[in-house]
């Protein structure tokens, strides 16, 4: 079970040096009418100048913001190589974590040769003993069958709580399974292939390699065939499934699960199962398989779990099927930014602190403030104005409102790593492997705590933002407070158009399809009134089905279930930090600036940050996994529905994105 975050963007870490201040028509293409084509008129100039790169399956302007992130981060990590750490300290950890990924002379002498203790471990494996060898390889090698996890307690916010979730698969969406068209079956025939070749790169024969293929795809396939769809799965309701011991132990008996959880060293008495189909699914197979065919299984997951960590062979056939094949990359990413990677990763607040303290101007801070508590006043204003909402719940909706948390820029209180150790003389593969298992144990210490609401749910360094409804918070990382979201330096319209909006948008998370199931102390329950429930799902649903007309690529129409929660986060975020920026004075005194108006640079600085380009299988991979839209779908099929948009551009019938006012699916 992973932390619920409902974010802005999918998006890594990074963060970049300054941009244009405010709009720049560079990067616009006025040869496009903004009633027409408003994604390609505000961001057109953008994507012309910036190609999509060959390591990219989509290049935007958070990929732009982490490209400079990187370079910055590369200066900070070689200025730490400059000085002699004394061993334990982060510098040490940071150093020699990016040494070991950069030494690919060590990488590719040692080839697959750091996995054979795992690979024996795995081939020892005996079905008498399914609990204790299950129990010792979800502390260090991935999810076969299932996965543990401690997080929140959705229905008890201030308590940590033991998830089981289903077991991890290849394919990132049970439907690259289940579908039966020929792109589809291309796609499945290339998984079963790449398992083949890391398996021979591991040194299995090609006769053992294929029948360990078939084994692990006919399992995923029967999983994908019992997986929520993700759609689906926006309902917590359907996520929350608690069993006692004794209920599990009769439900799914081939595991022993008092022996299981004492084995990984945790006292439980009940769990929340996440997916009861896929768990039957597990129970049989771990039931009915051969030993031999679990065997095969484990020997899998312990070389798919290595392969980013071992020779350039076993790396480059993966890029080959998750770059190249699933996401359409050219070429793999250099290796200093994957390198650069890992300790981000694995030491991520320990290298934001790093960070934080040589790149982020702290004054952005108070603004921040400024503009946070503008939003709420606008928010507090749409809620009170609602039509489908009754009167006690906006009463309850403002309470929740204002017991929000903000979080901005990087934590009060910074992580401990000095349980993980580094130890250079290893491989690459046993540190990684060490920090697993330090991360994971770090993980099940939290059981039966109360949760701790200091944590962040991202490092400082990440381009992104996030509402947690069990905390009731938002955040605002330092990566994210920077041009073209937001600047110290630019126009009122800029910033409320970038970072207003994304303010916004976090702060009606806590209202849209999934928000709403949590009350002000983030516990799930239901605190809507039946009616108020039924007339925003009649407008969600309108909305929902807009987007479900557009087509993205090929036949593949958007998924407008799917990324409801999102497209409605967009549109609040627009509503109300645009209510927002109409009291600022630049507003007020309605002067146009570089050509365009106020309401028009609003609307300007909002369709920039989302200027994109991508490829086919990019698009495709995120329509079917992925809670957000594409960026031109943020834009275009989002702003159809706001009035105040059209009339900034003075759009009207006969325009392309025009939509009559009695289609417009408006919730806030």
């Amino acid at each position: 079970m992973k932390r619920i975050l409902l974010t802005f963007a999918v998006m890594a870490s990074l963060l970049a040096t300054a941009q244009n201040v405010g709009v720049n028509r560079a990067d616009m293409d006025l040869s496009v009418k903004p009633g027409d084509d408003f994604f390609q008129y505000a961001g057109g100039g953008w994507m012309k100048a910036n190609p999509l790169k060959p390591e990219y399956s989509s290049y935007g302007v958070f990929n732009d913001l982490a490209e400079n992130n990187r370079k910055q981060l590369r200066e900070l990590f070689d200025d730490l190589a400059k000085t002699k750490h004394a061993r334990g300290t982060v510098g040490q950890k940071v150093t020699d974590l990016y040494n070991l990924a950069m030494d690919s002379v060590r990488l590719n002498r040692e080839g697959a040769a750091p996995l054979k203790a795992d690979l024996d471990f795995a081939k020892s494996f005996k079905k008498a003993n399914l609990t204790d060898f299950l129990a010792k390889t979800h502390l260090t090698l991935g999810n076969p069958y299932f996965g543990i996890g401690v997080e929140t307690d959705l229905k008890n916010s201030d308590m940590n709580a033991m998830w089981l979730s289903a077991g991890s698969s290849g394919l990132p969406d049970r439907d690259y399974y289940l579908n039966t068209d020929a792109d589809s079956k291309k796609i499945q025939e290339a998984y079963r292939q790449y398992i083949v070749k890391e398996m021979m790169l591991a040194g299995a024969s090609k006769k053992e390699a294929q029948r360990i293929a078939k084994t692990v795809y006919d399992m995923e396939y029967q999983f994908a065939q019992a997986k929520m769809s993700r759609a689906e799965a926006r309902d917590y309701n359907k996520l929350y499934n608690v069993r006692t011991l004794e209920q599990l132990q009769a439900d799914y008996p081939a595991v022993n699960w008092k022996r299981y959880f004492e084995q990984v060293g945790v006292k439980v008495e009940w769990v929340i199962l996440e997916q009861p189909r896929v768990m039957e699914v597990a129970q049989r197979l771990m039931a009915t398989q051969t030993e031999q065919q679990m065997k095969d299984y484990f020997t899998w997951m312990t070389v798919r779990q290595g392969v980013s960590y071992l020779s350039d062979a076993m790396g480059d056939a993966s890029f080959e099927f998750y770059g190249r094949t699933l996401s359409g990359q050219k070429e793999r990413q250099a290796r200093w930014k994957r390198a650069q990677g890992i300790p981000n990763s694995l030491l991520g607040e320990a290298v934001g602190e790093l960070y934080v303290e040589k790149y982020f101007a702290h004054g952005s801070k108070e603004k921040m403030l400024k503009l946070i508590t503008n939003l709420r006043k606008s928010l507090a204003a749409h809620i009170a104005s609602l039509t489908w909402m009754s009167d006690t719940t906006k009463v309850n909706a403002l309470v929740k409102l204002n017991s929000f948390t903000v979080k901005i820029g990087y934590p009060d209180r910074w992580r401990d790593y000095s349980g993980l150790q580094v130890d250079p003389a290893l491989s690459l593969y046993e540190n990684i492997k060490a920090a697993t298992i330090f991360e994971t144990r770090r993980n099940l210490d939290k059981m039966g705590k109360p949760v701790d609401k200091e944590e962040w749910g991202m490092t400082p360094q990440t381009v992104n933002a996030y509402y947690n409804p069990t905390t009731n918070e938002i955040c605002f990382p330092a990566a994210i407070l920077q041009p073209p979201f937001f600047d110290v330096n630019a126009d009122d319209a800029t910033n409320y158009g970038a970072i207003g909006v994304v303010i916004g948008h976090e702060m009606t998370h806590g209202f849209d399809d999934q928000g709403r199931m949590f009350d002000q102390a983030g516990n799930m329950t239901d605190w809507w009134t039946p009616g108020d429930a039924e007339r925003f799902k009649n407008a969600a649903e309108r909305l929902a089905a807009q987007f479900d007309k557009i087509i993205v690529v090929k036949d593949l129409h958007a998924d407008g279930h799917l990324t409801l929660g999102e497209n409605i986060a967009d549109q609040g975020g627009l509503r109300i930090s645009y209510d927002a920026f109409r009291q600022t004075q630049q507003f007020k005194d309605g002067k146009t600036l570089d050509g365009f108006t106020p309401a028009q640079r609003f609307y300007l600085s909002y369709g920039r940050i989302w200027a994109e380009n991508r490829t086919d299988e990019a698009t495709y991979q995120q329509t079917k996994s992925d809670p957000h839209s594409i960026g031109r779908n943020r834009v275009n099929a989002t702003l159809r529905n706001i009035d105040t948009f059209f009339e900034a551009f003075g759009i009207k019938p006969g325009d392309k994105l025009w939509l009559d006012p009695a289609e417009r699916a408006i919730i806030w």
